[in-house]
């Protein structure tokens, strides 16, 4: 029997503005959205859903743990991979996305860059090397 745990199913992104978040999700990834209220709108990736769950919401889920603030840093990046990092790339740019590094060639042979999203959660896109 396959282990339960070794299939990811949803994140949940603690934003200030959902709209804001929302918005950005449909422009620059392209996704549809499953659900949305007034604290949260979850979209829709192939085989994972994400969550954009307005901060004043998330203590409900993850109490009695407390929601870091944006500007306490990032803990975490959630990878894409895609066949060429370079066009992904200039559609971000052209989409209106200010790329933070890359794209770089790593020492563990992926061309990687990375930006965030307007809450800040850190979203990278990854290109695997020939060898």
């Amino acid at each position: 029997m396959s282990n339960p745990l070794h299939h990811l199913s949803a994140i949940s992104l603690f934003v200030e503005d959902v709209a804001a978040a929302k918005a950005f999700y449909l422009d620059v990834f392209g996704v549809p959205v499953l659900y949305e209220d007034a604290v949260s709108a979850v979209m829709k990736f192939d085989n994972l859903i994400i969550n954009l769950l307005h901060v004043g919401s998330a203590p409900v889920i993850i109490s009695p743990a407390v929601v870091a603030p944006r500007d306490a840093g990032s803990r975490f990046q959630i990878s894409i991979w895609v066949p060429d990092v370079d066009a992904v790339c200039a559609q971000l740019r052209q989409r209106g996305v200010t790329l933070l590094a890359g794209p770089v060639n790593r020492p563990w042979n992926m061309r990687t860059a990375n930006f965030v999203d307007p809450a800040g959660h850190s979203w990278e896109v990854a290109q695997q090397l020939e060898s």
